[in-house]
C-alpha cells in the first residue's frame, strides 16, 4: 500500500512537472518572433554562369491553400499524414506502429514523420542525420504548431516540398509537369504529384514512369481507405493518361544536391550569416558550380557502375589554377542516400599517397634514375618488430629499378625503402605543406595509404603538385549576397607557393608514365587498361586496399579524384577496382573533348634526356626502351645503357 502510494505521489508530480514544462515552453514560443515561413531559409543557389540550378526554400511561386486543388490536399494528406489536422505536430500511434513493424523486420522499413515536422526539416539548411539536427526538427515542429494554424503549416509545407527534377513547390510542379497551376489539376494529375516527395527521382513520372504509376496507385488506394474518394473515381483516374509537359534537362541530375549539401557545408563553416539572418531573410549564394563538369561526372558513374546497387563513389574535380571546387559527388544517387561522402567521410588511400612521398625523394636528391632493388623483403623495425609489404599480384624483378619503374608500377617494396631511407617525417611533411590537414602517423607503411582521409582535403593536396606547388584552399563559394544584393561574402584568394615547380613538373612527368604501354615489361603499368580512352595528357596515381579502390589525376588546368567502395567496409573484389579508373577517364574525356592539351612547359632548371626505362641509365642505338626523362639539371645520369646487360646477369644469378 506505502508502494503504491509512493508510485501515486511520483505520478502527479511527474504530470505536474510535465505540465509546467510544457506551459513555459508553450509562452515561451509564442512570445519568440514567428517565423516569416514565405522568407525562412529562402536560399537561391547559382553556378559559375550565375544561372540557377537551386531554390531552397523560397518558391518561385508561392500559392494559398485555398487556391490549391482540394483532391492534391487530400492524397497528401492521406499518404504522408492521415491524422494531420487532429495530432500535436508529432503523431504518437504513427510513431508507436512504425516501432513495431521495424522491430519486427528487422530493419527500417517505415517512417512516422508528420507534415510538421517535414516541414521542418525543409526549413533547415541541411540533411545530415544526427541528434543535433533532430532535436531542432522537433523544436521547430512545435513551433509550428504552437504559431500557426494548420492550413498555415500545410500551405508552408506544399511551397517549399521537392517535387523532383529541381522543382520546388506544388505550383511549380504543376506548371512543370503538366503546364497549369495548382487550382485545375485533376484527380489523375493530383494523385501523380502527391506521391512524388516520397522519392523525388524515383517517382517522378519523367525518369520512370513505371514506379510513378505504381506510386500513384498506393495514393489513390489510400485515399478510398480514408474515405477521400470512390473506387469508382480512383479506377477512372488510374487509367487516365497522363501528359507530361516537363522534360528532362542538365539540372536532372541525381548527384547535383550532394553538391547543394558540400556547398551549404562550407557555408555554415565560413560562420558569415549570423545565426538568426535567415529566419527572415534569403540569401544568394554563387558557387563555382561547372554543369558540363557535373553530367560529365555523374554520366561516368551511371555507364561504368552497373549491376551492382550497393557500392558507393565519391568524387572531386578542380580548376588547379584558383581551388574552385566545379563538380562533386559524394554518392551515387542522392534520393536514395543523403550521406555525402565527400564532406564526411574518410577512407584509406592506398598508393595514392606515393607522390608525396616521391617528392619528398626528388627533393632530397633523388632522381628518376634512383634505383633500389625490388623483391620480397621483411624489414626489421625498433622493438624487435618485422614488416613484410608486397607487391600487387607478388610480382617482382629481383634486381633494382628506377624510379621510373617504381612509379609506372606503384612498387611497394621500392616505396617502404625510399620511407625509411628519407626518414618517416619527410612524407608526412610534404603532405601538409600540400594541404593535408589530418595528422598523419609516423608509421612504417604510411606511403601505402593505410591512413584514412577525406577526399576533400586529399584532392587540395594532388591540386597543389599540379598547380605547379602553388597551393590554393580549396572553395565552391564565390559570393554570397543577400536578397537586396548586399555582398555578405566574397571569396579572397589565398594561394602560396610551397612546393619547388622543378621537382612537381618532374613528378608529373614520372606519373605520366603510369598509361604508358612502352614501359611494359616484368610487370605493366597500373593505369595501361584505360589508355585507350585517354585521348590527352595527363598525371594519374592509383591506390588500392581491400577496401578502397582509388584514381587521382590531373593536367595542367584540372584535378580529378574518385573512390570506389562500400559504406559497410565489405572487401572489393576485382571488377570492383576497375570502376574508379574508367570513371576518371570518362569523366576527364568527355569534359575535356574539344579543349585544347593542357601540359607543362619544362623550367628552365630542368633538363630532358633519353633513357632507358628499364634500367635509369642513358640510352644507346641498342637498348630495348627508349624514354624521353627529366632531370634538375646536374642530377641527369651520366652512365650508359648496356643493353640491359646487368640485369640480365642479375636475372640469371637469382
Amino acid at each position: 500500500m506505502k508502494r503504491k502510494k509512493i508510485l501515486l505521489k511520483l505520478f502527479v508530480f511527474f504530470s505536474f512537472f510535465i505540465c509546467i514544462l510544457f506551459t513555459f515552453i508553450y509562452f515561451y514560443i509564442r512570445l519568440t518572433p514567428k517565423l516569416d515561413l514565405k522568407k525562412t531559409n529562402n536560399i537561391i543557389l547559382y553556378d559559375k554562369n550565375n544561372k540557377v540550378f537551386f531554390k531552397g526554400n523560397g518558391s518561385k511561386e508561392w500559392i494559398t491553400l485555398n487556391l490549391v486543388d482540394q483532391d492534391l490536399i487530400d492524397a497528401t494528406i492521406s499518404i504522408e499524414d492521415k491524422r494531420f489536422y487532429s495530432h500535436n505536430g508529432f503523431d504518437y500511434i504513427r510513431i508507436i506502429k512504425s516501432m513495431y513493424n521495424n522491430i519486427v523486420n528487422g530493419n527500417i522499413v517505415e517512417g512516422a514523420s508528420t507534415i510538421s515536422q517535414q516541414y521542418a526539416r525543409n526549413l533547415y539548411l541541411t540533411f545530415e542525420r544526427n541528434w543535433s539536427r533532430k532535436i531542432k526538427e522537433a523544436w521547430l515542429a512545435l513551433k509550428l504548431e504552437i504559431n500557426y494554424s494548420k492550413d498555415e503549416i500545410l500551405e508552408g509545407y506544399l511551397n517549399t516540398i521537392n517535387y523532383g527534377n529541381g522543382v520546388m513547390g506544388i505550383q511549380n510542379a504543376a506548371r512543370y509537369y503538366f503546364n497549369k497551376s495548382a487550382e485545375n489539376l485533376s484527380l489523375a494529375e493530383s494523385s501523380m504529384l502527391a506521391g512524388i516527395p516520397g522519392s523525388p527521382q524515383e517517382y517522378s513520372p519523367i525518369n520512370n514512369e513505371k514506379s510513378a504509376k505504381a506510386r500513384q496507385k498506393v495514393i489513390l488506394d489510400s485515399m478510398v481507405k480514408n474515405g477521400y474518394i470512390t473506387e469508382e473515381e480512383s479506377n477512372e483516374a488510374y487509367n487516365t493518361k497522363l501528359t507530361y509537359y516537363g522534360k528532362k534537362d542538365t539540372l536532372n541530375l541525381s548527384t547535383l544536391m550532394y553538391y547543394k549539401d558540400a556547398v551549404l557545408s562550407e557555408l555554415e563553416n565560413l560562420n558569415v550569416i549570423p545565426s538568426d539572418y535567415l529566419d527572415s531573410n534569403g540569401i544568394k549564394i554563387y558557387t563555382n558550380l561547372d554543369l558540363d563538369a557535373q553530367t560529365s561526372l555523374e554520366n561516368a558513374v551511371n555507364s561504368d557502375i552497373t549491376n551492382n546497387d550497393e557500392i558507393q563513389v565519391s568524387s572531386v574535380m578542380v580548376e588547379n589554377k584558383s581551388g574552385k571546387v566545379i563538380a562533386l559527388t559524394g554518392g551515387r544517387n542522392y534520393e536514395k542516400s543523403q550521406y555525402n561522402r565527400v564532406t564526411y567521410s574518410k577512407r584509406q588511400v592506398g598508393s595514392t599517397m606515393k607522390p608525396f612521398l616521391y617528392y619528398a625523394a626528388l627533393e632530397n636528391g633523388f632522381t628518376a634514375s634512383s634505383t633500389f632493388l625490388s623483391e620480397p623483403t621483411t624489414f626489421s623495425l625498433e622493438n624487435n618488430q618485422t614488416y613484410s609489404p608486397a607487391n600487387f599480384g607478388n610480382i617482382y624483378p629481383n634486381y633494382p629499378i628506377p624510379l621510373i619503374l617504381a612509379v609506372a608500377y606503384s612498387d611497394n617494396i621500392y616505396a617502404i625503402k625510399t620511407h625509411l631511407f628519407l626518414g618517416e617525417d619527410a612524407i608526412i611533411n610534404v603532405a601538409k605543406k600540400a594541404g593535408i590537414n589530418t595528422k598523419l602517423p609516423k608509421n612504417v607503411s604510411l606511403p601505402l595509404g593505410t591512413t584514412e582521409l577525406n577526399i576533400m582535403e586529399f584532392t587540395n593536396a594532388y591540386s597543389t603538385i599540379a598547380n605547379e606547388g602553388k597551393k590554393n584552399d580549396l572553395y565552391l563559394i564565390r559570393k554570397v549576397e543577400g536578397e537586396d544584393g548586399k555582398v555578405i561574402y566574397k571569396h579572397k584568394d589565398k594561394s602560396k607557393q610551397v612546393l619547388d615547380s622543378n621537382y612537381t613538373f618532374i613528378l608529373s612527368s614520372l606519373l605520366n608514365n603510369c598509361y604508358d604501354n612502352t614501359l611494359a615489361d616484368y610487370n605493366s603499368p597500373t593505369c595501361l587498361n584505360i589508355k585507350p580512352k585517354l585521348t590527352k595528357t595527363y598525371a594519374i596515381k592509383t591506390g588500392t586496399t581491400d577496401t578502397d579502390s582509388w584514381t587521382v589525376g590531373y593536367n595542367k588546368d584540372y584535378t580529378l579524384s574518385v573512390w570506389v567502395g562500400y559504406d559497410n567496409n565489405k572487401d572489393l573484389v576485382s571488377k570492383d577496382m576497375k570502376y574508379a579508373k574508367n570513371i576518371w577517364a570518362d569523366t576527364i574525356e568527355t569534359y575535356s573533348r574539344g579543349r585544347e592539351d593542357s601540359w607543362y612547359d619544362k623550367p628552365k632548371d630542368v633538363v630532358s634526356v633519353i633513357v632507358n626505362p628499364l634500367t635509369g641509365k642513358l640510352a644507346t642505338n641498342s637498348s630495348s626502351k627508349k624514354k624521353l626523362m627529366y632531370y634538375l639539371k646536374g642530377t641527369q645520369p651520366t652512365e650508359f645503357d648496356n643493353n640491359n646487360e646487368d640485369n640480365e646477369k642479375d636475372k640469371n644469378s637469382s
